[in-house]
This record gives structure tokens, C-alpha cells and sequence, in this order.
């Protein structure tokens, strides 16, 4: 593994943005403790920037249009209304809606109106039983703007940011979102970038070893490039970039995520079938998340 770290200078430039304008995060809610987090995550942040907030929830299947379905949307507004109290209480402008449909297909289309989908992911960290299933990813890569992803596992005394990097286009739009955030918490941001080798051939033992060292040099040189407009546009900015060899991406991620307050990584899912399927890297990450994550489209 290569490390290298770097910070601007400090100095009296640009001072850290203020969002003077509301703009609004959407937040998906279930009756989950998921969801709870979820909410408290968006409210925290919102708090932060001076966003709003809607709380949404989908009541789904067939409930018809009868008292049965009029009581499940009652009794899910009255779960909102209370998840919208806390929310004000923290001083962030908040609205509380019900919608019926589909969840994964209404939350995708709402996220259209929103800068930032926020749901919650009942994976528990590692040990704990199964990974998350395809039912939050199918909301992720349906989704119009970048969605976060908040785990069920206290993530309290946590310190960092981290972004996957791999040269493309989302991930340039990842790690322009990752340094606005560590630069608005105040927290380092390490960026990652991996490299593998192709499948050795039959005939031969070994890789060359300039071949490998070379694979290692260009991503070293690649990664530079990608975050070397940070610090001017972020001057206390402390940026560290890690380069390593891996089949895995993801799980390199996930690992330097452990302590981290937010992972970030772009999604290569385009189309109208694509859209419903993120890269291997994305779910790599998700299936087995190690921080709240934001996907970037």
C-alpha cells in the first residue's frame, strides 16, 4: 500500500461555504430503526447546511382504496408527524408526506426534486447475518441525485472521509462531493484509487517485476491528478491518497472506511436498463457498508 498525504497551507483564502438557500434532501421512512438513523443523519446534516427536509414514506401493495387502505396511510402519517417533530426540533424546516405505490419506483421518481436521497439500510456491520439486499440498491440506481446510505450500527466518534477513485467521470463527480463535505465537517479526506494485474498467463511464474511497479506508479500518478485541484479550491483541506493492489475495490474501501464519518463512490449505472444496476465496486461496498455512504451519479 502507498500513502501520501497532503495539505494546503493555511491561510486567510476562501472561507468554508455557507448555504444561505434551502435546498432540499428527501428522506425515506419506514417504521424501521433503520430509518430512525436515517432520519437523524439527514437532520443532522441539514443542520449543518441550512437544507430542508421531506420525510417521505410509500405505502405499498394492494390496499385498495377502503378503510383498510385509509387506516395504513393514517397510521403512517402519524408516524411521519412524529419523526417531523424531532426533526423541528433541531431547528430544520421539515415536511411530512405519504405516498402509495411502488417504494423502490416513487422514492426513485421523487428523488428527481431532491439534491440528496437519504434512506436507511438494515445492515448491522460484519457478523452480524445477512448483507443488504437488492431492494436499497434498486433505489439507489434508480435514483436521480446522489443518494446516502445510513447503516444500523452507531457510528459516534468517527473521524474522516473517504472516496473510491477510479479516473471516470462519477468518480470525479464523487470526490468533488466528498471534498465539499470533509471540508464542511472539518474532517481529512482520503482518497483511494486500486490496480490489479491481468490474469498471468499459463506459461509464465511470475509477473515482471517493472510490470507491477509500473501498474502501481501510473495509478499513484492518476489519483494525483484527479485530486490535484483540491487545494485551491479547499485550503485547509487535508487530502492523504492510498493506493493498492486489489481484485476488490470495495473491499479496500470498506476497510479504510471502519472509523471513517462518510464514504463516498460514483455509480456507472446509465440507460434505462443500466440505470437499474450499479458498477461492481458500488455494490461491493453496499452489501457489506462500513460507514454511511453516498452514491454519486
Amino acid at each position: 500500500m502507498q500513502e501520501i498525504a497532503t495539505t494546503a497551507p493555511r491561510c486567510a483564502g476562501r472561507p468554508r461555504r455557507e448555504h444561505e438557500m434551502h435546498e432540499k434532501v428527501i428522506v425515506g421512512v419506514t417504521d424501521a430503526a433503520a430509518s430512525r438513523r436515517a432520519v437523524d443523519w439527514a437532520a443532522d446534516r441539514a443542520a449543518g447546511r441550512g437544507d430542508g427536509l421531506e420525510l417521505l414514506a410509500i405505502v405499498g401493495g394492494d390496499l385498495g382504496e377502503g378503510d383498510v387502505g385509509d387506516h395504513a396511510v393514517e397510521t403512517t402519517q402519524g408516524m411521519l408527524d412524529r419523526e417531523a417533530e424531532r426533526v423541528r426540533a433541531l431547528g430544520v424546516p421539515v415536511e411530512a408526506r405519504v405516498g402509495r405505490g411502488k417504494p423502490v419506483e416513487r422514492l426513485s421518481e421523487a428523488s428527481g426534486s431532491a439534491v440528496l436521497l437519504v434512506i436507511g439500510s438494515d445492515y448491522r456491520g460484519p457478523g452480524s447475518g445477512p448483507a443488504w439486499g437488492t431492494h436499497g440498491i434498486r433505489i439507489i440506481a434508480g435514483a436521480h441525485c446522489p443518494v446516502a446510505v445510513v447503516p444500523d450500527f452507531d457510528l459516534t466518534g468517527r473521524s474522516g472521509v473517504i472516496v473510491g477513485v477510479d479516473g471516470s467521470e462519477p468518480s470525479e463527480r464523487a470526490i468533488a462531493f466528498a471534498a465539499a463535505e470533509a471540508d464542511r465537517l472539518g474532517e481529512p479526506l482520503t482518497a483511494v484509487s486500486t490496480w490489479a494485474p491481468i490474469v498471468l498467463p499459463r506459461h509464465m511464474r511470475a509477473y515482471p517485476e517493472d510490470y507491477l511497479r509500473n501498474l502501481q506508479q501510473l495509478t499513484e500518478e492518476a489519483l494525483g491528478i484527479s485530486v490535484a485541484g483540491l487545494s485551491q479550491l479547499y485550503s485547509d483541506l487535508h487530502v492523504r491518497r492510498v493506493v493498492e493492489r486489489a481484485q476488490r475495490p470495495g473491499t479496500v474501501i470498506n476497510r479504510l472506511a471502519a472509523g471513517a464519518r462518510l464514504t463516498v463512490i460514483g455509480s456507472h449505472g446509465r440507460g434505462r436498463v443500466a440505470r437499474f444496476l450499479l458498477g461492481s465496486v458500488s455494490e461491493q461496498v453496499l452489501v457489506r457498508l462500513a460507514a454511511t455512504t453516498v452514491v454519486v451519479r
